[in-house]
């Protein structure tokens, strides 16, 4: 952040820029990528991976800090599947490359990530990430010293991604057809484009061993968490979309008959009535996304590294805020709206610190949704077609909630222990349960006491059975047993004696 922004955020939003300060005072960066003892995981001291850390910067700041924070030799790896990913989309964004060109460089991607030298100058002028293709043969430098088993899954996932690129690329080409038709061909499309990018950090992740191995294994919510992320930058770079003559939303949703459009473009008008139906439309995208939301939470739950978590939950949790912001609101339509990263926020002074700090266990996670899913709700209209799925989907992520994390349960960070709502029904059943508990326990005590057996003798005997006897004790044992049976032998020789001798 430059200094001029940040005058112009102290001028114009004060509040904001002290909390902004206050992040910056009080946020610790966990790792320092530079740092000499660094060198050996994150390739700082070769100038091929020193460019490519200067790419990941270039072609993505948000990513690019929760990148650098994770923990060894994952900040490298992650660092080039990224690089990988943005070097094939770029290809595919670029509509001044003709078909007959962009098909074999896409079908062949996965070859040229490991084929040493390749690079790509063939990129449209005005493509942001042009320079990334142009000197695309350091990241394949730096791709082919990864750790084999890493190497194969980036390899892999992009042959899979730019097999879908290619498909819906030259279908675009060749048949005229604009438009995703259906919700089954969207959620494909985002399959290929992020869904596979879940999928393939998944692997990663188990196979670096800092997460549980049958992490790799869980398509299903790892996709759902790609789509989210997705389908939430979609729904909010409408305008920028439009105006560059691409079309993401489905026609089964925009197209709806009462929603009157027939054209995407359309909803960009600014009369009230083409407003009110437009944000009808956006209603269904919001919808469609918060389908993935649980799917996400349940994937945060299982993550146990916790700079991997942070790597996860901080964009999820940044997908809900900007599906909030973008919620019956009527300006998405006419110019691109991102949230600041200090935009107040009711229950923290600062959205970014909200947003940051609060993502860092699961549980945090979850109340963040669950407050932006009463936000989303709140905002809801009963004359939206969609209102009342809407709140079906807001509730399924309370629910989530309340099955995880109930909210009658106080848990104090500062003590770690845990305290119940006084006020809570809930709170009654525990205390009933709790209490039938306590009196079935005393009652079985006074039994024991009754039949001989008290809770310290058990313990006694119990003590003695597991006791593991040394060498020297069981010689003891054993002598004593023999000097026993010795003086019991001789009692009774004498007494033979004896008898007879009397005789």
């Amino acid at each position: 952040m430059g200094a001029a922004n940040w005058l112009a955020l102290l001028l114009t939003h004060p509040l904001e820029f002290r909390t902004l300060i206050q992040f910056y005072l009080y946020h610790e960066q966990k790792r320092d990528i530079a740092a000499i003892k660094e060198h050996p995981t994150s390739g700082w001291d070769r100038d091929s991976m020193r460019r490519c850390w200067e790419f990941l910067d270039m072609t993505s700041r948000s990513f690019s800090a929760v990148i650098k924070e994770l923990e060894g030799d994952l900040a490298r790896t992650i660092a080039l599947f990224y690089l990988v990913l943005r070097g094939l989309d770029t290809i595919e964004d670029d509509m001044t490359i003709p078909d007959e060109v962009k098909q074999p460089l896409l079908r062949s991607f996965h070859v040229h990530t490991v084929t040493p030298g390749w690079k790509f100058d063939g990129s449209g002028p005005n493509e942001k990430d042009r320079q990334l293709l142009v000197e695309y043969d350091t990241v394949v430098e730096e791709v082919n010293r990864l750790n084999p088993e890493y190497k194969s899954i980036i390899i892999d996932i992009a042959l899979k991604m730019e097999t879908g690129m290619a498909d819906y690329a030259h279908k675009a080409a060749t048949t005229g057809t604009i438009y995703l038709e259906t919700i089954a061909e969207y959620d494909l499309y985002c399959h290929y484009v992020a869904g596979l990018v879940g999928e393939g950090l998944s692997r990663i992740f188990s196979a670096s061993q800092k997460e549980s191995p049958i992490l790799g294994d869980q398509l299903e919510i790892s996709n759902s968490m790609g789509l989210l992320l997705q389908k939430t930058n979609i729904i909010r770079d409408y305008r920028e979309d439009v105006d560059d003559h691409r079309y993401f939303w489905p026609r089964e949703i925009w197209g709806r008959k009462e929603y009157g459009f027939t054209e995407m473009h359309q909803m960009s008008a600014t009369d009230p009535d083409t407003v009110q139906r437009a944000t009808y439309a956006q209603s269904g995208m919001v919808l469609d996304a918060l389908r993935h939301t649980t799917d996400a939470l349940d994937y945060l739950r299982m993550l146990k590294n916790q700079s991997v978590f942070n790597f996860c939950a901080i964009p999820a949790t940044m997908a809900i805020a900007t599906l909030e912001l973008c919620f019956m609101n009527k300006e998405m339509f006419q110019r691109n709206i991102k949230i600041r990263k200090a935009e107040a926020a009711k229950a923290r002074p600062s959205f970014f610190f909200e947003l940051i700090m609060r993502s860092t266990n699961p549980r945090e996670v979850g109340l963040v949704f669950r407050e932006f899913a009463r936000k989303i709700h709140a905002k809801a209209v009963p004359s939206d077609p969609n209102f009342i799925l809407i709140s079906i989907a807001c509730g399924k992520i309370e629910t989530w909630c309340e099955h995880h994390y109930p909210s009658f349960v106080h848990f104090n960070n500062e003590t770690g222990k845990q305290s119940l709502e006084p006020s809570d029904a809930r709170t009654g059943i525990v205390m009933r349960e709790q209490a039938l508990d306590a009196q079935l326990a005393k009652k079985k005590r006074v039994e024991d006491l009754r039949n001989g057996i008290t809770a310290t003798s058990g313990s006694q005997v119990e003590k003695l059975e597991n006791r593991n006897l040394s060498t020297g004790e069981l010689m003891m044992f054993v002598g004593a047993v023999f000097a026993l049976m010795f003086a019991m032998g001789a009692g009774v020789i004498y007494t033979v004696v004896k008898v007879v001798g009397d005789q």
